[in-house]
């Protein structure tokens, strides 16, 4: 499939969608810090990235919390040259807040994105490099950041839901980097891994998760 082409069905396609404690001098009584959090409203959160589906991608997120307002910072490297690659905070109530792990793909032992659900939960906030930013954009692939050189490097200010929000203060948002070269030709196609099970317009390469990291509270020094 031409790349062209790819980048128009992607655009229509839509993506079905400890608390650590600190000092605190407030009558003398020490207060969890996610107990600051939640009366503040805001928070520092980072991940460092595991690699899914052997990808060897690597790097780090930050998303800095104030009330509705998320300001997010994405680092990654080993991502397919020059090809967009989607992006998201995930968060769902009964999701288990983690990232998958190969136990549970499937007999191709290739770690597919609905197969992630369970861990990572549904898509909160989708990492564009414009436009919206929410859910509907999930696979927006134009708007999300190209990996010039095999790099991401992805910085952009936005507003999500409440529960959004407070999930992320809570440790409860999971960032996850899709797209994958399975058969190694420099672009997403068919071949590698047939359609993708979000939708059949799109090469499985396109959507597959390969990198995952939990957002936590970053401790103080």
């Amino acid at each position: 499939m031409k790349r062209s082409k790819l980048y128009a069905a992607a655009g229509s396609a839509l993506l079905l969608s400890s608390a650590a404690f600190t000092a605190s001098l407030s009558g003398g009584t020490a207060v969890a810090a996610g107990e600051q959090t939640a009366r503040a409203g805001s928070a520092e959160t980072r991940t460092f990235f595991t690699a899914l589906n052997n990808s060897g991608v690597r790097g780090m997120a930050e998303v800095d919390v104030n009330h509705r307002h998320l300001d997010i910072d994405v680092d990654a490297r080993g991502l397919l040259k020059g090809m967009p690659h989607a992006q998201h905070i995930h968060f769902g109530a009964q999701a288990a807040h983690e990232c998958p792990t190969v136990d549970v793909a499937g007999k191709d032992h290739r770690l597919n994105t609905a197969e992630g659900v369970p861990a990572y939960g549904p898509i909160a906030v989708s990492l564009t490099t414009r436009g919206p930013t929410g859910p509907g954009s999930g696979l927006a692939v134009t708007r999300f950041p190209t990996a010039d050189n095999g790099k991401i490097h992805y910085d952009r200010q936005t507003r999500t839901k409440r529960a959004v929000a407070r999930a992320i203060r809570n440790g409860e948002g999971v960032v996850v980097i899709h797209g994958i070269d399975y058969n190694n030709n420099g672009q997403y196609d068919f071949e590698g891994a047939g359609k993708s099970e979000l939708d059949p317009n799109l090469p499985a390469e396109a959507t597959d998760p390969v990198a995952c990291g939990v957002l936590r509270v970053k401790s103080k020094d």
